[in-house]
């Protein structure tokens, strides 16, 4: 079950908001959490009991942390370090054996094999939770929080259980701290017209974007990665373009039918992005694309790093033997790395993925590097950075490191994304755009008119997004049958244009694979 499937549209959900609604408000929790669990188990079987044993470990370390706080003396401070660094490593353990051993026992194979010696690790069939990735990070920002007493230890389990498992979030985010979503959870207010329509209303336009583009692009992108020696450079070029705008749309579609299953019960989930491709700048990018996934690398990694004895000491260093600059670029150099290694690695077992981490970090290192000398030619030159040429500029040179990013993301293994990367650059024929030869990648005529009708619909809706001109709030002010035209429309184009039946096969969400 997924959320873009007919069984999670149609049935689970309409089930569990009724079955919600009618419940005794002292209940509805207790419904939220069944419903949550149920959900994870229909994908994940028995493997839901990682889930709830890492909700019993939170629960009681952020209860041993929260008893030692309270004996406030000097002397517990470093136990509770202690019982925060074990609550930590034991969920990131588990993790990465779970995600991580067959990719480390490949890679000390190889190297075994090299050494020429007679020995090697066995690889293991291990089944994957699902949304491990997701709940094991939000279970690490709970304890810390704890830790540093910016909330107070949960004693109530079921609370704690259902703000690490409500099923909307629990396969692909957005990621939550505790203060964000656990007291909404925990509080079941009775459905509202208004929240129903507001999700109604997201929920549809998440549909819109995943089954209409997402899916569409997804044939185009399968036949040319998993065959990228029979192209040229412009159709190896067209299809890493083709997978960024793919991404976007089902990863943010899916988040919009997360955020509208949430508001449907009146619960208000982080917005994952902002209109990311109206970035001048990768820094900016990862502020507005995957938005819950960076503020948690830069509240429980950055910060920690950059307040750490290495950065203090570095800081001091820098002081007396280099310029400030210097100073910067290091101390922000110690603490970008972890959080641009952890990021790759995140994503999944490959070394495309950390390769993936560490070109972020380099293209984030160049900037800090080089910003000087861009605001001196700035000054020089008399050019205003917000000058609509300049800004445009700007943005096009983000679009190229992003899609470029993606090629390497996407692509079977770092070899291949290497090869495709080159292959950009050679027999580069921009005539096999409108030669006929993209009509051989699954897509007709039709489809490439529909794919790029839903691109222009998404951007014009970012622009007004991007102005303040559109929201969520914004549509629910609108005349009954204006909204009613947006909901109908929306209907229709799922119906119609979704792209499913003869051609086509059910694509499964790609995040749920982090």
């Amino acid at each position: 079950m997924a959320y873009h499937k007919p069984v999670y549209l149609f049935l689970f959900l309409p089930l569990f908001l009724v079955a919600y609604q009618v419940a005794p408000k002292r209940m509805r929790k207790w419904v939220l959490l069944i419903a949550s669990y149920v959900f994870f188990w229909t994908i994940s079987g028995k493997l839901v009991l990682y889930l709830m044993g890492t909700t019993l470990i939170i629960h009681y370390v952020g209860i041993w942390i929260g008893w030692m706080k309270e004996q406030g003396n000097k002397e517990t401070k470093g136990k509770q370090k202690m019982v925060l660094a074990g609550g930590v490593l034991l969920l990131l353990g588990t993790l990465g054996y779970l995600k991580y051993y067959n990719f480390f026992a490949e890679n000390v194979n190889l190297l075994l094999r090299m050494l020429k010696l007679d020995t090697s690790l066995q690889a293991k069939e291990i089944l994957l939770p699902i949304g491990i990735s997701f709940y094991t990070l939000q279970a690490i920002g709970y304890m810390a929080d704890v830790y540093w007493g910016k909330i107070k230890p949960e004693q109530n389990l079921g609370k704690l259980a259902l703000f690490l498992a409500f099923f909307p979030q629990i396969m692909e985010g957005p990621i939550s701290t505790y203060s964000q979503t656990a007291d909404a959870l925990w509080a079941c207010e009775s459905l509202k017209a208004r929240n129903l329509s507001r999700g109604f209303a997201r929920i549809l336009w998440g549909m819109f974007k995943k089954i209409v583009i997402a899916d569409r692009l997804y044939v185009l992108v399968q036949t040319v990665f998993d065959n990228y020696e029979n192209y040229g450079g412009v159709v190896v070029a067209a299809a890493a373009v083709a997978y960024t705008a793919q991404l976007y749309m089902e990863f943010s579609g899916c988040i919009d039918i997360v955020i509208g299953s949430g508001d449907l019960f009146g619960i208000t989930l982080p917005e994952n992005f902002r209109q990311p491709f109206a970035s001048r700048n990768a820094a900016e990018f990862w502020r507005r694309w995957h938005i819950t996934l960076g503020a948690w690398f830069k509240a429980y990694v950055f910060y920690p790093v950059s307040v750490s004895r290495l950065s203090k000491k570095w800081n001091k260093f820098g002081k007396k033997h280099l310029s400030r600059h210097a100073t910067k670029v290091g101390a922000s150099a110690i603490a970008l790395f972890p959080v641009w290694l952890g990021n790759g690695l995140w994503h999944g077992s490959q070394w495309s993925y950390i390769f993936f981490g560490m070109y972020y970090f380099v293209i984030l290192m160049a900037g800090i590097m080089v910003e000087p000398v861009r605001l001196s030619i700035l000054n020089a030159m008399h050019l205003d950075e917000d000058a609509w040429y300049y800004r445009g500029v700007q943005i096009f040179k983000t679009w190229i490191i992003i899609v470029t990013g993606e090629l390497f993301f996407r692509a079977n293994g770092l070899r291949a994304g290497i090869q495709m990367f080159f292959s950009v650059f050679r027999d580069f024929t921009p005539e096999q755009l409108w030669n006929g030869d993209m009509l051989s990648l699954g897509l007709d005529r039709a489809d490439y008119a529909v794919v790029f009708a839903g691109c222009l619909v998404v951007f014009l809706v970012g622009v007004l997004k991007e102005r303040s001109m559109l929201d969520a709030d914004r549509l629910m002010e609108w005349r009954t049958p204006a909204r009613w035209a947006v909901y109908y429309g929306l209907i229709l184009a799922v119906v119609i244009l979704g792209a499913y039946g003869v051609g086509y096969q059910q694509v499964d969400l790609i995040y749920a694979g982090f």
